[in-house]
């Protein structure tokens, strides 16, 4: 779970929520502003380029595009990726940024070496350019299971495994540096003479130099290395951002304008959206005479436009969603600013699935498919899924092999290509996956009906075999579409309590239930057999060089009535969620080979680039300041190193945990993407995975990119028409699913986000261990154990008398000097430097939905 945004500012200490955001003008800015022109009005932004000129100068690389990102923190501070993977480009100022938003494609010129950032070499500030809110892939990160596993909506285990590298983790963890004169003036003011003459001279302290900072702060005098490039936005190629936000309307602080007549001021909760004026005529109709009323009252406003010469945006107040704070109307204003279509499904969408229930299998049908109905066939899914896409089966075969079929749900028989259903789901890309709801892809008929592997119900489905050894070596392989009926819905925790307990008797109350056609004994001996398998298959996929990531995920427990979060806990990731992973993995891996073969210009793929080249190096500089010998020459010796290194110890145990959160900050997005747009095989890889072909095929119901997959190898097997889509449709169809799964990630972390914040609120204080995962001059920031959340802890919340900040070697350090609790007591010292153990206590702070975390004060013994 990314950190809940309660950090504080000096700067804007007392700003309203959703607060400031205006284009006043930073350092940057004031150097680019444009100069005012006589006879009209002061333009503050530039103009844009023409699309013709932006496509020349692209071509001959007088400029460069990419996806803007801000930073969450210091909404004036903006990032593009630099082209050759080396430090991001800086965009200083929001009049730099000209007009564009977070996650929009923009093309951007540099700016003279003069108007360069000078970097610190020893790292200090290296981290505020790294401004993602999410970005680690799925197919890395074991436990990045979308938090609502915890009410079971979460699916198939290569939603776990993908969760790990799809999507970057865009955590922010960029560094706030407050001025050190206003710091220590504010310092000041909270000391008496006494208490400053024991304040370990803070001022003095924090001002020494390290020997190897540049001595000059002027770019041109300095070696590239001391630099970050700095850019202006030209031109906007994409608007990624979905212009819509949430905040809060205000009255115009002019009265006796013209504007205060016609406008209300919208300001969002995000401050990296403007703010905008909106027409009093979309206001509440009492809102003039009693804007009081709506203090707290949360609006969705769509930005329309937003001209150069003015400061503020324009909007159109979309609704008013309720009170702030409130769990639907926030998790309905999160739906919208991430453009999640949570309609309901049109007339003609649904016009093309069956309209009489209960619906049955043509005998036609019937007669094309592989009848595995007799089978011993089985679902394992978390207790409350509903939409159950993937289901398995284990024989053991006379010669002491084993017949293991994964069989997937025929989605593509019910979603035909290009009718009106098909459109609204190639749009919509993914079922977003809330704490307490699911927005479904596809609709519910299909869902949780028609396409789920229910049991004890005959089911249409696409199907791969093998013949492995007990080893997991593969004999033989085979796919086709069949037809199954599940014995029984099992849920990770009756697989669990199977594979933990061999010769268990099970009474029949303690299982769903199961078909007459199939005992428990041959279900729970298909489950152990599945497991052993499992555990050689994952054992060579690590020792081939696979990477696993696994990062603290907090799931809910929510009251039946109200739906407010009761409890919540770190997600187990148990043998039961492997042998599902191991087996989805080992069949998406199959298909991915199969329709690259048969498709080399049309197979839909997914790729996993290797790290951000520029943070693996930060990464690796910081692992040798803290003395720890990682090997990040691959995936497979960062994941051996990570697993080697550390014992079993509750200090040692932690340690992992926030170095698995550090590792999983360069890794990049895994992609989907189209084999006939990239000329290189070797960019087909997958980093985290270690293998060079992979593909999405285990999850049709709740992702489009597996439909167009199914498609795909069912033309391969020569069962239907070729796919009608060109190469360049179906990157364009890849491209969008990579926009839309990136939205629905940052949507699940928003809305595990709120829970938390509410569950804080409701059943706060919150106290539990912490471990420090870096520090700053003013703050660290700590990883908390117990819910695995990331905050930052500032010193001037804290009773301190004083702190200072050092390097020791090239290791960052602060010590904290506590006030004494009485009188007579000395003030007690605490040492923070990384990989500290802490205790903290998490507190609601009053604004809706903000909480934070302070230190417990040490024991003075």
């Amino acid at each position: 779970m990314s950190n809940s945004d309660s950090r504080i500012n000096l700067r804007q200490l007392g700003t309203p929520r959703g607060g400031s955001y205006a284009a006043v003008p930073t350092s940057g800015d004031r150097k680019n502003r444009n100069k005012p022109t006589r006879g009209r009005k002061k333009s503050i932004f530039e103009a844009y380029m023409s699309k013709e000129d932006v496509s020349a100068e692209l071509k001959r690389g007088k400029l460069i595009q990419g996806p803007l990102r801000i930073n969450p923190k210091k909404y004036h501070e903006a990032f593009i990726p630099s082209p050759d993977g080396t430090r991001d480009i800086f965009i200083d100022g929001v009049v730099a940024r000209n007009r564009a938003l977070n996650g929009d494609i923009v093309v951007v010129k540099l700016l003279p070496k003069e108007q360069w950032k000078v970097i610190k070499p020893d790292g200090s500030d290296k981290e505020t350019e790294i401004t993602h809110e999410s970005d680690v892939p799925e197919d890395m990160l074991g436990t990045c299971i979308p938090q609502e596993t915890a009410k079971g909506n979460a699916k198939s285990p290569d939603v776990i495994i993908e969760a790990q590298f799809d999507d970057d983790d865009d955590a922010e963890h960029g560094q706030d540096h407050f001025q050190d004169t206003l710091t220590d003036d504010v310092k000041k003011l909270s000391l008496d003479t006494d208490e400053k003459a024991k304040a370990v001279r803070i001022g003095d302290v924090r001002r020494t130099k390290q020997d190897d900072e540049p001595k000059v702060n002027d770019p041109k005098l300095l070696p590239d290395n001391f630099l970050q490039r700095t850019a202006k936005v030209v031109y906007i190629l994409e608007k990624k951002h979905s212009r819509a936000a949430t905040g809060f309307i205000k009255l115009l602080a002019d009265k006796n304008s013209e504007l205060f007549r016609r406008c209300a001021m919208f300001s969002p909760v995000d401050h990296r959206v403007p703010r905008a004026y909106v027409s009093l005529a979309d206001c509440p109709p009492d809102f003039v005479t009693r804007p009081e009323d709506y203090s707290n009252t949360l609006f969705i406003c769509r930005i329309v436009d937003w001209k150069e010469d003015s400061n503020f945006a324009t909007g159109q107040l979309a609704k008013s969603l309720g009170q702030a704070g409130e769990i639907e109307p926030e998790t309905e204003g999160i739906l919208m600013e991430y453009g999640v279509d949570f309609s309901d499904f049109s007339p003609e969408a649904l016009e093309s699935l069956p309209q009489s229930l209960p619906w049955v299998i043509p005998p036609g049908e019937l007669a094309k498919r592989r009848d595995l109905r007799k089978e011993c066939i089985f679902t394992i899914d978390p207790s409350t899924a509903k939409d159950l896409d993937d289901a398995l089966s284990c024989k053991q075969l006379s010669d002491g092999n084993f017949e293991v079929g994964v069989h997937i749900a025929d989605v593509s028989y019910f979603v035909l290509e290009e009718t009106a259903l098909d459109k609204v789901a190639s749009q919509r890309a993914t079922s977003v996956y809330l704490v307490q709801k699911v927005i479904p892809m596809l609709p519910r008929l299909l869902c949780e009906e028609l396409c789920s592997l229910n049991p004890m119900q005959d089911r249409l489905t696409f199907s791969v075999m093998w013949k492995l050894t007990p080893e997991g070596k593969i004999l033989d392989e085979w796919f086709g579409r069949t037809v199954i009926c599940s014995c029984v819905k099992l849920s990770y925790d009756h697989a669990q309590t199977m594979i933990e307990n061999p010769g268990k008797m099970f009474l029949p109350e303690e299982l769903p239930p199961v078909s007459s056609q199939h005992s428990v004994a041959e279900i729970q001996q298909a489950v152990i057999n599945l497991h052993q398998i499992a555990q050689h298959l994952r054992k060579q996929r690590f020792i081939d060089g696979a990477l696993r990531l696994d990062q603290l995920k907090l799931s809910f427990t929510l009251d039946q009535e109200s739906g407010m979060p009761q409890g919540c806990y770190i997600y187990q990731y148990r043998d039961s969620n492997k042998l599902v992973e191991e087996f989805m993995l080992l069949a998406n891996m199959a298909v991915a080979h199969q329709i690259y073969r048969s498709f080399p210009e049309q197979a839909l793929l997914r790729r996993h680039p290797p790290p951000q080249s520029k943070l693996l190096k930060d990464l690796m500089e910081f692992c040798n300041q803290v003395g720890l010998d990682i090997d990040f020459s691959s995936a497979g010796t960062l994941h051996k190193s990570l697993n080697e290194t550390f014992g079993a110890d509750k200090y040692s145990e932690a340690r992992k945990e926030v170095l698995t959160n550090m590792f999983s900050r360069p890794m990049q997005m895994a992609l989907y993407f189209c084999t006939g747009i990239l000329e290189d095989e070797i960019l087909f890889r997958h980093y985290a995975l270690n293998v060079p072909f992979y593909t999405h095929f285990t999850s049709p119901i709740r992702r489009y990119a597996d439909i167009i997959v199914h498609r795909l190898l069912s033309a391969s097997l020569g069962v239907s028409s070729p796919i009608k889509m060109a190469k360049e449709a179906i990157q364009r169809q890849a491209d969008h699913c990579n926009d839309r799964k990136m939205a629905s990630k940052r949507v699940q972390e928003l809305s595990a986000d709120l829970f938390f914040a509410v569950f804080v609120r409701e059943c706060g204080p919150l106290e539990s261990e912490a471990m420090v995962m870096g520090v700053l001059n003013e703050a660290f920031d700590v990883l908390v154990l117990k819910f695995g959340v990331q905050k930052r802890i500032y010193c001037n919340a804290l009773p301190l008398l004083g702190f200072h900040f050092q390097k020791v070697g090239r290791k960052p350090e602060l010590t904290l000097m506590w006030e004494p609790e009485k009188l007579e007591q000395e003030s007690v010292p605490q040492v923070i430097t990384i990989f500290t153990l802490v205790e903290v206590v998490l507190t609601s702070d009053g604004v809706p939905l903000k909480y934070n975390a302070l230190l417990k004060r040490p024991s003075s013994e």
